[in-house]
């Protein structure tokens, strides 16, 4: 990706780096850290070396992008071992995680810039995702800091963001070069097969979507605005 400025490459690896940090901060679970630090290194080599480009086989490389993320995120809210982890996590970090959404949204802007990715993933086409990476700091001062709102609200909240989500993951996996391709046949999701940016869907994506899902099953285990202050 010769076109892509160094920069950018650089503020994207450093929004990975940020994202383990605040999840570590969330669990400070050494274990876990660790082995998300080794799986970002496997698909770093795989993306560098050209595993995820690769057309014509079966199954689809793009799937090896998001798959094993989100077995971790079945593990961890449907395993008993992985409930536990899970009850343990801080809602306070976990909403500030979301900030990072800032970043990633930036970087898919140049990406779609130099050709790697539709319009459609942009702000400029049907990605609204950063509006849950602006809202989080704002979200965590109102909880928090103000404590003007509570955990109805912080749960609302999540519902909203993961919507959000949801909706940009189904336009890039619609949009990559897949047999189930629907969209963007002109510049497909091809960006997010390149090193670094394979950590988009490999660690940012599955750990956002394990911050939402968990905050929102511990905002609906607890019926008090206790969980919020949880450590």
């Amino acid at each position: 990706m010769s076109e892509m400025p160094n920069s950018i490459t650089i503020f994207f690896v450093f929004t990975t780096i940020v994202t383990l940090f605040w999840f570590y901060q969330s669990s400070k679970s050494k274990k876990v850290i660790i082995v998300v630090f080794v799986w970002m290194i496997i698909a770093g080599v795989l993306g560098f070396l050209g595993f995820y480009r690769t057309q014509n086989v079966t199954p689809p490389r793009f799937v090896f992008l998001l798959a094993p993320g989100l077995l971790f995120v079945i593990f961890s809210l449907l395993t008993k071992r992985g409930k536990r982890f899970s009850d343990k996590q801080n809602v306070k970090y976990l909403t500030l995680l979301h900030t990072i959404r800032i970043p990633v949204e930036i970087v898919l802007y140049y990406l779609f810039l130099v050709g790697y990715i539709p319009d459609l993933m942009t702000f400029e086409g049907y990605n609204y995702d950063i509006v849950s990476g602006l809202s989080a700091p704002i979200i965590y001062y109102a909880v928090y800091v103000k404590k003007w709102m509570g955990r109805k609200g912080l749960l609302i909240w999540n519902f909203v963001c993961l919507g959000l989500l949801i909706n940009i993951l189904t336009i890039a996996v619609l949009s990559a070069q897949t047999p189930i391709q629907q969209l963007a046949f002109d510049q497909p999701n091809i960006g997010v097969t390149y090193f670094p940016f394979v950590w988009l869907p490999t660690i940012i994506v599955p750990i956002v979507l394990y911050s939402h899902l968990v905050s929102i099953r511990l905002l609906l285990k607890f019926s008090n605005d206790n969980i919020l202050y949880h450590e």
